[in-house]
């Protein structure tokens, strides 16, 4: 089983990203599930219904998200009806929508899990860990093959969670800080891990944004304006090899592409 992860997906850019290299990915990698983290797709924050069917329509299977799921308030009409969109599943349990769904790939069924960090994030969060051996315990009942989006923002808690479920899951895949992590691997127990998958953006930006305006925060203290970079974009995202039969990891690697829009 073949699948591409796909970092945090930032505005029109990203979206146009994925557009003009997904096609291309999915066919060199023969790929049969593509998952994106797309908290930012729609204008750098949230996530709308369009957008949603965008990806959807650029052959993106499941979308995951993280802190900013509520940003735009659309996505309440459709997060409770859209299985294949996620919000991290240790939130409120007042949060609608769910946590985790299971997509069918010919032969054989694939568990995906959203859960977000607890360090240096809001709002707050009920505890991932424990979160996560819930939602395990009731995807290992129907498929053995399960990729976590942990969208965090420390590494340390990251890794943590690479290691306590090294053996439990086929991948941990960390994303929120829309910087790839050089770190990939495959733990003994055969589950593979990288701290951040990247993002699908602007290249020329701080994490998406314009470096002016980004600066401006830094120089200044004050809230800036918000506007996404424009200029080449860059798609980051792991290929994942995984045994459907037990749900072991077989490879991991990093993808980093450019793209001149």
């Amino acid at each position: 089983m073949n699948i591409l992860f796909l970092g945090d997906i930032v505005g029109r850019p990203g979206r146009k990203t994925v557009k003009m290299l997904l096609p291309k990915l999915i066919e060199y990698y023969k790929i049969n599930l593509v998952i994106a983290n797309g908290e930012n797709a729609a204008g750098g924050r949230g996530i709308t219904p369009p957008v949603l069917n965008e990806l959807f329509l650029n052959k993106i299977d499941v979308v995951t998200s993280g802190n900013h799921i509520w940003d735009r308030k659309e996505v309440f009409e459709i997060i409770d009806q859209e299985n294949r969109l996620l919000r991290p599943a240790n939130m409120s349990v007042h949060a609608p929508g769910k946590g985790r769904v299971v997509v069918e790939c010919g032969r054989h069924s694939i568990g995906v899990i959203n859960l977000i960090g607890r360090i240096f994030m809001s709002p707050p969060a009920e505890c991932p860990f424990q979160a996560a051996m819930e939602e395990i315990a009731y995807l290992r009942k129907i498929t053995p093959a399960i990729i976590v989006d942990f969208h965090a923002e420390a590494t340390s808690e990251k890794i943590a969670m690479g290691w306590f479920l090294r053996g439990k899951v086929s991948a941990v895949i960390g994303t929120h800080t829309h910087v790839q992590t050089a770190d990939e691997r495959i733990f003994a127990e055969k589950t593979a891990y990288i701290s951040d998958a990247g993002m699908v953006g602007p290249y020329n930006s701080i994490l998406g944004l314009d470096p002016g305006l980004a600066l401006e925060r830094f120089l200044t203290g004050l809230p800036p304006k918000f506007r996404i970079a424009t200029g080449k974009s860059i798609l980051n995202g792991v290929y994942l090899k995984i045994d459907p039969s037990n749900g072991k990891a077989l490879k991991i690697k990093r993808i980093a592409k450019k793209y001149n829009i």
